[in-house]
């Protein structure tokens, strides 16, 4: 099974060059999106949970939980003031969700998938890119967010990036 037949792949759509500022923002992030889709397309189970590069402990199934986590906390837990619990919770001290070995793949790009639909359903009831949220003594806004989203995903497609390339030798933007 891959990731795209796990329901997780996304059309890749570059964002428009003269969109306002949150068609803009929400289409950088979607487009982040369905990069770390593209970089986990036609691979196995097995090269999904692979950990190629001997100096980290990241895989592309990994990488795929952990964003899903991500989409949560800043979605669900500071825009909406939540309080969801994580999908995978810490084991001692650390992000669960980047063990894998026995990861269940269609479940993990299932998480991802729906927090993603909740997070574009989060975004679109905020009123405006300048509303904030008060969240653990700091104030967020929809900028913010979005903006960070974003980094977060861009970060962790260069690291998808590295990831892939060991695993089967494809690269791409």
């Amino acid at each position: 099974m891959t990731a795209l037949e796990t329901g997780a792949g996304a059309a890749r759509t570059a964002p428009s060059t003269t969109a306002g500022d949150r068609d803009s923002l929400t289409a950088f992030l979607d487009y982040q999106r369905a990069t770390l889709a593209w970089k986990c397309s036609g691979l196995s189970e097995e090269q999904l949970r692979l950990r190629p590069i001997p100096s980290t402990g990241l895989s592309l199934l990994g990488l795929v939980r952990h964003v899903a986590e991500v989409e949560r906390s800043w979605f669900a837990n500071v825009v909406q003031g939540e309080g969801r619990g994580a999908l995978w919770p810490r084991i001692d001290g650390e992000f669960a969700e980047f063990r894998v070995e026995d990861a269940d793949v269609a479940e993990a790009f299932a998480f991802w998938q729906r927090e993603c639909e909740l997070s574009r359903a989060a975004a679109a009831a905020v009123g405006s890119l300048d509303d904030t949220v008060e969240f653990r003594g700091d104030t967020y806004s929809l900028r913010y967010v979005l903006t960070h989203m974003i980094e977060e995903y861009a970060r962790h497609n260069g690291h998808a990036d590295l990831i892939r390339e060991a695993i089967d030798g494809a690269t791409g933007e």
